[in-house]
């Protein structure tokens, strides 16, 4: 219903108004039938002396149910833009807090992706050409027992820089565990990809 039954004024006011629009609705119905019946027999006199119906364009251009609306759609606009103006910032501020929180992880993935690459260069600095050098001119299994004596990152490290070959021997020297350990740590350092 387009009126609160709340207000009386306004409900009658509106079952008036549809009250007009039928009565007229039912005129403009009869009145066609009632000028072909005119043709064939004489309308009795009371019918004759009827007012003929108001048209059903004065009925909807009431001025007063044009200001009403012109007057709520006037109070409104401003508390409608205001309304709109308060959703478009929650959803602004909502997409703004899903950036950020993007942003966060971008960056922890960037420093962790720079701790790694520091870790790595650090790794492959441990292991100086000079020491190199002494494992690499030192017998298969000697080499081999001392490498599996050190930290397992620095051994890793001379063995990446030993040649191929020397380093293969080595490994096959050592226990299965330590030279599968060794194997790992310089798998996981010679990965060009982020290893997380």
């Amino acid at each position: 219903m387009l009126f609160s039954s709340s207000n009386p004024t306004r409900t009658a006011a509106g079952a008036g108004a549809t009250l007009a629009i039928a009565i007229a609705a039912l005129f403009a119905l009869a009145g066609p039938a009632a000028t072909e019946s005119a043709g064939h027999a004489e309308a009795p006199a009371h019918e004759a002396a009827a007012p003929e119906p108001a048209p059903v364009r004065q009925i909807f251009e009431s001025p007063k149910t044009g200001t009403e609306i012109e007057r709520f759609c006037s109070n409104i606009a401003d508390a409608a833009r205001d309304r709109r103006y308060v959703l478009q910032t929650k959803e602004l501020l909502a997409l703004q807090q899903e950036v950020d929180k993007r942003i966060k992880v971008l960056e922890e993935k960037r420093a962790e992706y720079e701790d790694w690459l520091k870790r790595r260069e650090e790794f492959l600095a441990q292991a100086e050409d000079g020491v190199v050098k002494i494992y690499g001119g030192m017998r298969p299994d000697a080499a081999a027992e001392r490498l599996a004596e050190l930290d397992a990152t620095l051994a890793a490290g001379i063995l990446m820089k030993l040649d191929a070959r020397k380093a293969g021997v080595i490994l096959n020297e050592m226990e299965r565990k330590a030279a599968a350990m060794l194997t790992g740590v310089m798998a996981s350092a010679a990965r060009r990809n982020d290893p997380t």
